[in-house]
């Protein structure tokens, strides 16, 4: 057997840059989609939009634009060599709140627990449009390789708690039916179940949108007045996956769309219903016998849409850019 080589940690960050602003920035800023990937992101999901950017009398390290949304959001990343201290995370909330920045991450080589617990905190307080990461960064090498760095997440929004606790606050103020309840409920696991398969595979599409009390949830496919829907009804016991569309090109739409039904249906590997409604709407879905009432099966179903809708993202996507 071939000798193995051996990690070494580089303790001393400034051997690789020696500045923080001027060199290490600069490097972030031209290989951001290390950064991007360790979030959860996509190696494309970070735009670079400036270094150095002026805010007030003071200058934010990195803004970005989160291509991954449905509208690009604004990225607030402040860097700092050594442990996390007060006066850089006050400066990261300065700059974000100057920025509007809706995505806030704080890059140290060692977080403090006091601000590990303050970024949590602020995790769960806010709405679902606001999200904090700190990120530890180390160097490392095998035997005399280049250096390599190594992006260490170790604060991240914690969406199940957060959805958990927006249905704790609306329940207690009554607000909500029982059914109501369990649209919600039932929403939320799916969004959850949908990002914990985004950290393990990088090839779905699906961008999940903040759970709402209705019987259905959606999700972006790139182009206005089209979208993937999945809906559920408790009385009739289904689930659906489709794809909508609005206003009034729908009708033209599903013409064009419907002219290569065959061969869709081929790449999606199962059949769809081709519904012509009445009106400004018209749909495209695969239907299934399920209960959504039942909790114990909610996994199940979840697979089963998820699978469906990023199909039809993915099959449907460049024929929908070229309507």
């Amino acid at each position: 057997m071939s000798d193995l080589g051996q990690f070494h940690r580089i303790d001393n960050i400034r051997e690789t840059w020696a500045h923080e602003a001027y060199d290490f920035t600069p490097w972030l800023s031209d290989n951001i989609s290390l950064l991007s990937k360790a979030l959860g992101l996509g190696r494309e999901g970070l735009i670079v939009e400036g270094i150095e950017v002026p805010v007030g009398a003071y200058s934010a390290d990195v803004v970005c634009k989160d291509t991954t949304k449905e509208i690009d959001e604004t990225v607030l990343i402040e860097n700092q060599y050594g442990r996390s201290d007060h006066d850089h995370l006050g400066k990261t909330i300065t700059y974000a709140s100057g920025l509007s920045a809706a995505t806030i991450v704080l890059i140290c080589e060692k977080l403090r627990e006091e601000h590990r617990t303050a970024l949590t905190w602020l995790n769960t307080i806010t709405n679902d449009t606001h999200n904090f990461f700190a990120v530890e960064l180390e160097l490392w090498r095998i035997n005399d390789s280049p250096v390599a760095p190594k992006f260490n997440v170790v604060v991240k929004p914690d969406n199940w708690a957060r959805i958990a606790e927006n249905t704790k606050r609306t329940t207690e103020k009554g607000e909500l039916s029982e059914t109501k309840k369990l649209y919600l409920g039932y929403w939320g696991a799916l969004r959850e179940y949908i990002i914990t398969i985004s950290d393990l595979i990088e090839s779905t599409s699906l961008r999940p949108r903040k759970p709402l009390p209705q019987m259905w949830t959606g999700f972006s496919i790139g182009k206005s007045g089209v979208e993937l829907n999945a809906f559920i009804n408790k009385r009739d016991k289904w689930i659906r996956a489709d794809l909508t569309m609005h206003g009034a090109n729908a009708v033209s739409w599903l013409e064009q769309l419907s002219e290569d039904a065959e061969l869709v249906e081929r790449e999606l590997g199962f059949p769809l219903e081709w519904k012509k409604l009445n009106g400004t709407e018209q749909r495209i879905s695969v239907t299934k016998s399920f209960d959504p009432s039942d909790k114990a099966n909610w996994g199940v179903q979840h697979e089963w849409l998820y699978n469906k809708l990023n199909a039809m993202h993915r099959v449907f996507s460049n024929r929908i850019k070229r309507l």
